[in-house]
């Protein structure tokens, strides 16, 4: 089984959807690598791209048209200026000529050039995707792409990915593993042996320097949802909450900058109505950006991006585990938690649900709080799998398709359970544990396997039918 680095679990992103954003821009920049590698972008006349699935289903809320337009006009969701996104959208659509890979211009028309196809699915996986590429001389490349959850393209043919398989010097892909190498190696804590395995990929100063970077956008992510009011796009009008929270929280008082707003939170009344408040508006300032094409932190997902983000906060607000150690302890240990759902279940709710989005997040959130709250390796493992085991059978029924409701307070609700199966798992004895984490992870999957397509991503049940909301 291949190793999957903690920072391919918690990376940066760009809203609202890792599966139906990330991972179609993603495929189409792949798709790129490809011509060049085959040919040439010089010798393509036309492009061509079909959604599938749940793709196409819920394609229009989650952006995956436009994200395939940018990924095939060669732009990057890492760096693109997101004000600018509707205007390249529009200019591509009125033009209806596409750069492709940023160096030739095509004939593109959308709705012929690009097409959602909401009544057929792929086999291999429910968000399917082809793209073809016709060359002046009359050949053909055609290539599938599938989005596996968390931004991650995969495709029926293993080489079509340009993609390195790593084995780490202590392979972890079950919590058992954790703990027979933490054992073997005398570690008493869950991130001293992540961040050996991390030198897989890069040196630990590097891998350090690659925790404080996502760290620090979590704080300018949250920093710009708290101080943004409006109606989120999409045609729901749902309103922007996190802003008038923290108006309310702080009363008065004025902050110039990103450091000046965290020190009054530090320093604002401490009492449980006012942390569970702030830690919601922490997830809700986070998922508020997602919704509208925001750059967030992906961890595991987009529509769970809020979950990591408010726990850390907290820790680093309300508690005294506020160094930059403790952050990078945080962030390695809670996506090493993540690899371990991605390996052995989903993060794909198309695949398993809002449990595979919500659910891993605030698995991988207790883990991380539990390790610099000074929890065992058992405690830690322990703190996922309570998170976990209640949100098994949280199903993903995002009413119009759009990554708002429930989603954006379900984050909320994940921190929350997040932060309570840490403080349980700190005043238990895991020996005396009836569910191992590597049990409860087998159980999410056979209960993914086991659920109606229809609460999978799709719009066709739950909420996102009880409740009827016209389109615009």
């Amino acid at each position: 089984m291949e190793s999957i680095s903690v920072f391919e679990i918690i990376k940066v992103g760009i809203g609202p959807s890792s599966s139906h954003t990330m991972g179609p821009w993603n495929a189409a920049s792949a798709f790129i690598r490809i011509i060049k590698r085959e040919k040439s972008i010089a010798e393509v006349k036309e492009v061509f791209l079909e959604f599938f699935g749940s793709l196409a289903k819920t394609g229009i809320g989650h952006g995956t048209d436009i994200a395939g337009m940018l990924g095939l006009n060669g732009e990057d969701f890492k760096t693109i200026n997101t004000s600018k996104i509707d205007e390249k959208i529009e200019k591509i659509k009125k033009d209806q000529i596409i750069n492709l890979g940023g160096e030739k211009e095509i004939p593109f028309v959308y709705g012929y050039h690009l097409v959602l196809n909401m009544q057929k699915s792929l086999d291999f996986h429910p968000n399917g995707m082809i793209f073809k590429a016709v060359f002046e001389d009359g050949t053909e490349l055609v290539q599938d792409f599938y989005s596996v959850g968390g931004g991650f393209i995969a495709s029926q043919e293993k080489n079509s990915i340009e993609k390195q398989c790593v084995r780490t010097l202590y392979p972890c892909h079950h919590g058992s593993d954790i703990i027979k190498y933490c054992e073997k190696l005398g570690f008493k804590r869950f991130s001293d042996l992540i961040l050996i395995n991390e030198e897989s990929w890069r040196s630990q100063e590097e891998t350090r320097q690659e925790a404080l970077n996502i760290w620090a956008n979590i704080k300018e992510c949250i920093y710009k949802g708290v101080n943004k009011e409006g109606i989120l796009p999409g045609g729901l009008n749902v309103t922007r909450r996190a802003a008038g929270i923290n108006r309310k929280l702080l009363g008065d008082k004025i902050y110039k900058n990103i450091d000046e707003w965290f020190k009054l939170v530090v320093d604002a009344e401490e009492n449980f109505t006012n942390i569970n408040k702030w830690i919601a508006c922490f997830a809700l300032a986070v998922n508020e950006e997602n919704a509208s094409f925001g750059r967030i932190i992906t961890a595991p997902t987009n529509g769970a991006s809020g979950v990591i983000p408010a726990v850390l906060m907290y820790s680093q607000a309300f508690t005294e585990c506020i160094s930059e150690d403790d952050i990078v302890r945080f962030l390695l240990v809670a996506g090493e938690i993540g690899t371990l759902f991605k390996k052995n279940a989903t993060i794909s709710a198309a695949m398993g649900g809002c449990q595979a989005e919500i659910g891993v997040s605030s698995a991988m959130a207790a883990a991380g709080l539990t390790e610099i709250l000074g929890g065992s390796i058992g405690q830690v493992l322990m703190a996922a799998e309570i998170a976990m085991e209640h949100h098994l059978g949280l199903t993903c029924d995002p009413i119009k398709g759009l990554v708002q409701i429930p989603c954006i307070e379900r984050n909320t609700m994940g921190a929350m359970k997040a932060i309570t199966a840490a403080n349980i798992a700190l005043e238990s004895d895991p020996a005396k544990a009836k569910v191992t984490l590597d049990e409860v992870i087998q159980t999410m999957w056979e209960t993914a396997l086991s659920m109606s397509d229809r609460f999978k991503e799709t719009s066709e049940g739950g909420l996102a039918i009880a409740v009827n909301v016209p389109e615009c």
